[in-house]
């Protein structure tokens, strides 16, 4: 049994000998109160009649006062029926809290002064050994630098940020003879390189790279399915195919370049930047599975769908997450794209939400593919869940308040009557998959593992000496852990956190975020400059993995600023968050989606 399994939760009874103690004395104390509770009974005989005299004339007079009553009761009020929230006090999204805000921006210096000291222009830094390293033998391009600078723009460190663009000024170049990562480049440099653009002021300097970046990308969508290849060589600007798989893609990497791309076309007003980038949308619509949901490859030379895991996980997140921001980039006007989110919702809810049997938690399993003996394929359901899925609820609560909504704008938090019956199903699912993800926090350092596991009876657990909602697979007690425990500075929960806040008000998310903060204060920070990964969430004194994500600059201290600053500061109603969470603004197209009705 799994050490992970064994960690006794909150409120959770410790054995079944005390539970039957404690029967033992309601029984006694139960006997003691016989003769009061008779006389309470005939009390309530002798007033009865008039109360329901009484509740009648109310409910005749006022009908909707009980209605109100009741939905408040079963946790449905009528003005807020939809959210799980219980501390809305005021609109508390306009007023910032400036003590919390600033203990973040401060987090932010002691990550990026270190970085800059020991390692500026590397593509990762390593906090322990102060040293950084390139994605590359040729050179790096600047990953942690670019990912970095619409930070600093927005949390106002000017001096910071003018050493950042020095360097992009005259150190940065993309000529490398080397093989880069296709999605992530154009997730994390091209929409930096985008986001400051626009956050600076039109800064020419950032449109100038992003466009020598593009142009160097572009050739690996010359396939012949018109799917992107996985890797590109950006001297020579050729596509690369995965030297392991090499006619397989990862369906959420090939779907999660069209924000960037789109954005840069409409600055350029060069339609071949959005062409490629959206054949990939079509191929994948046309490529649907009877079910709707997506695998987590797909074939480079057919276009169609491998198959091989389902989840909302590596690989397939971002899919399903830019197929509502694509729909909110383009202000609404691009129906297809809602249409395809509706539908893969629809199947999200169909085969992956998941309720477990004893604490009644609310999660996403993944569907592993089977062959039975016939070579009938099969889908065999596990109730695995990473840490990336924890965008979702937040996604999902997006979603709610845009696909979801019979009228626009919103309430916030929304009404019942805003909101259509998938809206409401999409508002309290979402809520409550941001609670499961916090839920997870529950561990010795405070800090999510990468992966859990939800209890489910044929886990083969004890429910008297296993926990009743989560576990961390394959950890043992005084052995190494496993990559499941580990926490590297991910920013998923925070940014559902983030998003919760600004559609609710409700200050249990800024206090959920807080609490993160803390603990990755607590158990990730070097003393002496940067933030490290740890390696098993369950282990206080924490051990270290020597590594500074840039996602840790780029996306976790991001929506924590955000979570505590005022709500007019990139507003939902005006910006759109790459899967990198850089800032891109909504805009009304000037070209349409040519596949609109295909």
């Amino acid at each position: 049994m799994s050490d992970g399994a064994l960690r006794k939760r909150k409120n959770q009874p410790e054995s079944k000998e005390h539970a039957q103690k404690d029967s033992n004395a309601a029984t006694a104390g139960n006997k003691e109160s016989d003769i009061d509770t008779a006389a309470v009974r005939r009390y309530i005989k002798v007033l009865w009649i008039p109360l329901v005299l009484c509740f009648g004339g109310i409910f005749y007079f006022n009908p909707t006062t009980i209605t109100d009553l009741a939905n408040t009761w079963f946790g449905l009020d009528s003005d807020d029926g939809l959210s799980l929230t219980s501390n809305v006090s005021g609109d508390l999204r306009y007023i910032p809290d400036v003590e919390k805000k600033d203990a973040v921006v401060e987090a932010f210096k002691h990550a990026w002064r270190a970085y800059e000291r020991d390692a500026m222009g590397a593509d990762e830094y390593h906090a322990i050994s102060k040293k950084g390293t390139n994605l590359t033998k040729a050179g790096g391009i600047g990953y942690t630098v670019i990912d970095s600078i619409d930070t600093m723009l927005i949390m106002g460190l000017d001096e910071d940020y003018q050493r950042a663009r020095q360097w992009v000024e005259t150190k940065l170049t993309f000529d490398r003879d080397a093989i880069f990562n296709t999605f992530e480049t154009t997730i994390r440099v091209l929409g930096g390189l985008l986001s400051a653009y626009h956050l600076s002021g039109n800064d020419q300097l950032y449109l100038d790279r992003a466009i020598d970046l593009a142009d160097r990308i572009l050739p690996v969508f010359d396939t012949e399915s018109g799917l992107p290849w996985p890797q590109v060589n950006l001297a020579e600007k050729k596509g690369v195919p995965n030297s392991d798989y090499r006619l397989m893609v990862s369906t959420a990497e090939v779907s999660t370049l069209q924000l960037e791309f789109r954005y840069l076309s409409y600055l350029t007003e060069n339609e071949e930047y959005w062409e490629k980038a959206e054949e990939v949308m079509r191929i994948i619509k046309e490529a649907r599975m009877p079910h709707g949901l997506a695998s987590i490859y797909m074939n480079v030379e057919t276009g169609k769908f491998v198959p091989s895991a389902i989840r909302l996980g590596s690989r397939g997140d971002s899919y399903y997450e830019y197929l509502l921001k694509q729909y909110i980039q383009t202000n609404y006007t691009e129906p297809v794209y809602k249409d395809m989110y509706d539908d893969a919702m629809e199947a999200v809810y169909s085969h992956l939400v998941q309720q477990s049997p004893y604490s009644k938690t609310i999660y996403t399993a993944e569907l592993i593919p089977e062959r039975t003996r016939t070579g009938e394929l099969t889908w065999r359901l596990s109730p695995k869940q990473d840490h990336l899925v924890c965008f979702f609820g937040g996604s999902l609560m997006l979603g709610a308040t845009i696909t979801g909504a019979s009228i626009q704008p919103v309430s916030v938090p929304p009404r019942k009557k805003e909101l259509t019956p998938v809206g409401i199903r999409d508002w309290q699912t979402g809520a409550a998959l941001v609670k499961t993800c916090w839920d997870t926090h529950d561990t010795a350092t405070g800090l999510s593992p990468e992966i859990v596991y939800f209890r489910v009876p044929e886990d083969g657990m004890d429910i008297d000496s296993a926990p009743s909602d989560w576990y961390i697979k394959g950890a043992q007690p005084y052995a190494p852990p496993p990559y499941d425990a580990r926490y590297i500075l991910r920013p998923e929960t925070v940014e559902s956190l983030f998003i919760a806040f600004r559609l609710t008000g409700d200050v249990k998310y800024r206090e959920w975020g807080w609490s993160i903060f803390q603990a990755i204060e607590k158990h990730c920070k070097v003393e002496s400059g940067g933030y490290a990964s740890v390696l098993n969430v369950d282990d206080v004194p924490a051990t270290w993995e020597d590594k500074m994500e840039t996602f840790l600059m780029s996306e976790t201290l991001k929506y924590l600023y955000l979570l505590f600053e005022d709500a007019s500061v990139l507003s939902l109603d005006e910006y759109v968050f790459n899967t990198e969470a850089h800032p891109l603004p909504i805009f009304t197209p000037t070209i349409r989606t040519a596949f609109a009705d295909s």
